[in-house]
């Protein structure tokens, strides 16, 4: 359906959105609660291209740019709080006219303009102060519009029709715009002001503000999808429970001191974003994974986000793994990639994925979610020793061990491998999902069904784990899980390993033919700890070789790959995640110089972001007096792009945690560069809790000592310094 003709204000907004210049991600400013976010420029206004305030997948306003006599004010400061909060823009004005003479001087206006989410509506307050010694009248200016774009369309999907625009409402203090979309979905933008403009339309709230000298002027506005009331005590009591719980997001868990300011500041920054990014659902806390394209729940992002952070707080993992199970696949979707058994990739609440032009509404179509899904619950009772959480989900696992079974059964040599079911779903099916990512060693596109190595350790460990489980609740399925686990060892080693490269092969694909590319997916074997001492070395060797290195990170391929691109997504360039990753899997085989290092150089990568790392960045080699150069649409946060500092820190200290002995083991510790000390507080191990104090000795040996907390039960700590 075309535009009705009677909304000019959207017409407006699409003629805007498309000619709007483009800005890199990194420089946009978000703020997120629940499904509803915000990404804007410096000055807070919403100006087309990425910006927006989405809502349930869709641009609820496309729009939202202040002026000041026609002029957009000059930017003094402007930043989000280090609660992830508040946004606090500092603005002056441009010369302005005064009643009773020509112009009112430049920078004698200061414009405060305050923003934050809550309970799915936008909240600001405006408030100008006159610092001039005469009386000035400042014509302020509100444009707005709403082009109740899908997220993907903001992305560059072109939709054969749209639904249409319903007739704007305009009030005295409020405009209503509205879209009936293609799902019958009625959607509204509900802008409502503490104070009726002087004129008021559609597209535009205009005030004549008469500021005395020396005084000031204060306007609330309020953005969602009903209308209100904006008002200053509105403004406060939601401001209020906004910073509650986000501040109960922080606190959950056991908390790390550095000795080290600026590393200090990584940490808190990356809790932030986790916090931020974290969605309270009924199920309990899950983590969105990143904005602007991802503000939802991904399956295989949360379950990476959830080992980061599982020695620290438990109670992450077990929201993501009840979030997994009450949508676990139940019947058989080519076009949504889905089948008895399967785990959840992706979902989305837009329109696109209601009519189904998209197969994304629940989307199954990732090979290695299920896998991790049931590695994750094993690692979440080993940690906790929360057996009955377990038999909760229980036949959950089962489902998805059974569909594993299932589909390792149709591959000749065993293996769990994918295939999409229709053109609209996901060519790659791992993490390296982008259309190019999977190759053989001269460049060309294997065909399917492909096997990714990485997905086999994904595999053996989810049998492994359920075996464990399985003993615990005495089943007698618990051998038949654990020889599942050899089995799928021994075909790795079989059809993987390449003796002259002394490597895993990226991938085997449908006619059993190795991809024979040495690719960052082979250090994600060591985290599942699959291969031996020896083959484990050699891959961790040349991880860390400078092939690999760039100095600020580890690439995903090295420099001889066919395909490799440090400017691509996946071909090359350094994603956080995936690094840790690697990371880990190295340390479980006693690596722990390379490891330091790996954490060294993405800490100071991450001080030329802010302190907050991207989903990923270009993989060019460092440069003196340069810093890492950025991937200009990764998601600015991304969940466990903020989570790789923790699980590397992790990797560093040799911890381990065993909350079914009441454990935690210390192996061969080791501090980040330049820190000294380190102090993690309240670790919860079973009933007990436990405090650990890390520092550097003169011969840089690092010793770690235990402080019980009295009253709780006692936690064996077991040193091997």
């Amino acid at each position: 359906m075309s535009m009705s003709s009677d909304a000019p204000a959207t017409a407006q907004a699409e003629a805007e959105a498309e000619t709007a210049p483009e800005r890199a991600v990194q420089h946009a400013f978000v703020l997120k609660e629940a499904d509803t976010y915000v990404v804007m420029d410096a000055r807070g206004d919403i100006g087309g291209g990425v910006d927006g305030m989405f809502h349930h997948d869709t641009r609820m306003l496309s729009s939202f740019v202040l002026r000041l006599d026609g002029a957009l004010p000059s930017l003094l400061s402007s930043g989000v709080g280090s609660d992830n909060v508040h946004f606090t823009a500092n603005l002056t004005n441009h010369p302005l006219p005064v009643l009773g003479s020509d112009s009112t001087p430049q920078g004698v206006i200061h414009l405060e303009r305050k923003r934050f989410l809550w309970g799915a509506r936008l909240f600001e307050r405006l408030r100008l102060v006159n610092y001039s010694d005469q009386p000035a009248r400042v014509p302020l200016t509100l444009d707005f519009a709403a082009d109740f774009r899908d997220m993907f369309e903001v992305r560059g999907q072109v939709r054969a029709q749209r639904g249409e625009f319903g007739t704007p409402e305009v009030g005295t203090r409020r405009a209503v715009l509205r879209y009936r979309g293609l799902d019958d979905l009625l959607r509204c933008a509900c802008i409502d002001f503490s104070e009726a403009p002087q004129r008021l339309s559609a597209q535009q709230a205009a005030f004549d503000v008469a500021l005395a000298a020396r005084g000031s002027w204060t306007l609330f506005v309020e953005v969602g999808t009903e209308p209100a009331s904006a008002g200053p005590e509105r403004f406060r009591e939601a401001g209020v429970l906004a910073r509650w719980r986000m501040r109960a997001r922080r606190r959950r868990g056991a908390r790390l001191q550095a000795s080290g300011r600026l590393f200090q500041g990584w940490l808190d920054r990356s809790r932030a974003d986790l916090a931020l990014l974290t969605t309270d659902m009924p199920t309990g806390p899950y983590p969105y994974a990143g904005i602007p394209w991802f503000s939802t729940p991904f399956g295989r992002d949360a379950i990476v986000t959830a080992f980061q952070t599982l020695w620290l707080d438990p109670a992450l993992a077990l929201g993501v793994l009840r979030f997994l199970a009450a949508r676990q696949a139940h019947q058989t979707s080519s076009f949504h990639d889905a089948e008895p058994g399967k785990i959840m990739h992706e979902t989305r609440k837009g329109e696109m994925a209601a009519v189904e032009e998209l197969p994304f509404g629940h989307y199954y179509g990732g090979v290695d979610t299920t896998p991790l899904f049931v590695a994750l619950a094993g690692a979440y009772v080993q940690r906790t020793g929360d057996t009955a959480a377990i038999e909760h989900i229980w036949p959950a696992l089962l489902a998805a061990c059974e569909w594993m079974e299932r589909s390792m059964a149709r591959h000749p040599s065993g293996l769990l491998a994918y295939q999409r079911g229709e053109s609209s779903g996901l060519a790659n099916q791992g993490w390296k999902d982008s259309h190019d990512s999977i190759f053989h060693a001269d460049g060309r596109t294997p065909e399917g069904p492909i096997a990714l190595v990485e997905v086999q350790g994904y595999a053996c460990a989810a049998f492994r784990a359920m075996a464990v489980m399985a003993r615990l609740r005495a089943d007698a399925k618990a051998d038949h899980w654990q020889r599942r686990s050899v089995q799928v060892a021994q075909a790795i080693e079989q059809q993987f390993w390449l003796p002259e490269r002394q490597f895993y092969a990226l991938a085997v694909d449908g006619s059993n033919r190795p991809c024979a590319v040495r690719a960052s997916n082979a250090g994600h074997l060591l985290f599942t700890q699959v291969p031996s001492a020896g083959r484990a070395k050699a891959v961790a060797q040349q991880l860390l070789a400078s092939e690999f290195d760039s100095g600020w990170g580890m690439r995903t391929l090295p420099l001889e790959a066919a395909r490799f691109n440090p400017m691509s997504y996946h071909n090359g360039s350094v994603w956080p995640h995936d690094l840790a990753l690697c990371a880990a899997g190295m340390s479980l085989y006693g690596e722990r110089d390379g490891v330091v290092r790996l954490l060294d150089n993405l800490f100071e990568a991450a001080t030329h972001f802010g302190m907050r790392l991207p989903e990923l960045f270009c993989g060019f080699e460092r440069q003196p007096g340069q810093g890492p150069v950025a991937y200009p649409v990764a998601c600015l946060p991304q969940a466990w792009a903020a989570g790789s500092v923790f699980l590397m820190l992790q990797a560093c200290l040799g911890l381990q945690v065993d909350g079914i002995r009441r454990e935690v083991s210390i192996v061969h510790p080791r501090l980040p560069t330049d820190i000294d000390q380190l102090h993690l507080l309240g670790l919860q191990v079973g009933e007990g809790s436990v405090d650990l104090h890390f520092q550097r000795a003169q011969d840089n040996r690092v010793v770690a000592v235990a402080r019980h907390l009295p009253g709780r039960p006692a936690v064996q700590v077991n040193l091997q310094l």
